[in-house]
């Protein structure tokens, strides 16, 4: 008879014991939950959350350019420069408007994002170099031409339609009251007719 109470002593510790651990890791649940804060960043204010066009634009093809400067004036390419920093509520509102330049213009302009965190304080810079055009405030969009002139400079949330405008001069297309507005197919248009 001591071998039965024994037993079923043993076994009234060990339910005890496994209701005791099951209760403190569902309060260590509990507190941790509590005690997390939720994440702070947003478009409307400056705390930085990631990459912005990424985050915000959702184009992380953008980052890094795929050129320099120098490279792209070389190849007197039409370029765009767009001064920037992550953590910049006026920048995260902006990135949609980059990244809507570079949907029309990205195959036959460069588009050049620049964070102006990255621009080495010098005291002077060499005109292929984006501190040359950097003014201190961002966001600021520049527009060159293929021969390296500059067409556009402005600081603040520029519209795209004047970016469109300045690249329909570069380019020598109609102004955007003369030509059909230019749409992109849905991903399953595309796809539905591939299957007929």
């Amino acid at each position: 008879m001591t071998s039965i109470k024994l037993d079923f002593l043993q076994k009234k510790i060990i339910a005890n014991w496994r209701w005791l651990v099951s209760k403190c890791l569902l309060l260590i649940v509990c507190m941790l939950a509590i005690s997390v804060q939720p994440a702070i960043a947003g478009i409307n204010d400056d705390v930085y959350d990631g990459n912005m066009f990424v985050v915000y634009a959702g184009n992380g093809s953008l980052v890094p350019a795929k050129e320099t400067l120098a490279q792209s004036l070389k190849e007197h390419k039409p370029t765009m420069l767009a001064f920037y920093v992550d953590d910049s509520s006026d920048c995260k509102k902006y990135a949609i408007v980059i990244s809507q330049v570079q949907e029309f213009y990205g195959r036959a302009a460069e588009i050049i994002p620049v964070d102006v965190d990255t621009i080495l304080p010098q005291q002077t810079y060499d005109p292929t170099e984006p501190g040359y055009y950097y003014s201190g405030a961002v966001p600021q969009i520049v527009v060159f031409n293929q021969s390296g002139e500059t067409v556009l400079n402005k600081r603040g949330q520029v519209p795209y339609e004047e970016i469109d405008d300045k690249f329909r001069e570069v380019f020598d297309l109609l102004p955007r009251t003369e030509s059909v507005q230019l749409k992109r197919r849905a991903f399953n248009e595309f796809s539905s007719e591939l299957a007929k």
